[in-house]
């Protein structure tokens, strides 16, 4: 599992963890971060096959320029009556395959 900081981690506990995050399976590289917002960067430039992110809590998925951008949504208690749902990513040679799972509460 690889966890980002998000806008409402605090504590001390909250400071062990970073506000990006590279993470790497096979030859795919994949960023972590919180808040869509916050990517400063081309992730095709800078050869990322994804982009993974929260912060709405409102699961997503969108192919642009050949990069996934993936929100699995929010698996915790249920806000703003949005469904509980998290994300799963089968990864495949150089090909990511997203599927949202919901769950019923």
């Amino acid at each position: 599992m690889h966890a980002v900081r998000g806008n409402v981690d605090t504590g001390a506990w909250a400071e062990q963890l970073p506000p990006t995050r590279v993470v790497e399976i096979g030859n795919l590289r994949l960023f972590v971060l919180h808040r869509i917002a916050d990517l400063n960067f081309d992730p095709a430039a800078q050869g990322f096959r994804a982009v993974v992110f929260g912060h709405s809590h409102t699961a997503s998925q969108e192919l642009r320029n050949g990069i996934l951008y993936l929100n699995p949504g929010s698996a915790g208690p249920g806000r703003f009556r949005l469904p509980v749902t998290l994300a799963r990513m089968l990864v495949d040679g150089d090909s990511v395959h997203p599927d949202i799972i919901n769950i019923d509460r």
